[in-house]
């Protein structure tokens, strides 16, 4: 299973070799903590998947890897069975929409949280505030 890392300033998705083959993908997915826009857990992970298979591997209900491509852009999806994912808006970026299972949904949004309040902490006040 991809594991997710939080850093100050972004979010590393990393994959399994086996990820990597059914996602037709060399690399790992890198998002600036600026890029993401909202930030939700779902239960049913199967109904934020749209558009239609561009490049990697789909079981329905079984497993989805890969790049689905939509009117309005792309998105990355790791989906697998019925576990919790983590659905991620992005407003730049390679991706408009990461869906990601992971058993670890609650501790993902947490750290997301806490990098953007300590992010907002360090910013210095504009002039006249």
């Amino acid at each position: 299973m991809a594991k997710l890392r939080v850093h100050s300033d972004r979010v590393e998705v990393q994959l399994t070799p086996t990820e990597k083959s059914l996602a037709l993908r060399g690399d790992d997915i890198v998002v600036q903590q600026g890029d993401i826009r909202s930030a939700i857990i779902t239960d049913d992970p199967w109904i934020w998947i749209r558009g239609i298979r561009r490049r990697g591997t789909e079981v329905p209900l079984v497993v989805a890897v890969g790049v689905w491509k939509y009117h309005g852009g792309s998105d990355f999806v790791i989906v697998k069975g019925k576990r919790q994912a983590v659905v991620l808006e992005l407003s730049g970026g390679e991706f408009a929409r990461l869906i990601v299972s992971t058993n670890h949904a609650a501790q993902l949004i947490e750290s997301l949280r806490l990098t953007a309040a300590a992010a907002d902490e360090a910013e210095p006040a504009a002039p006249g505030e």
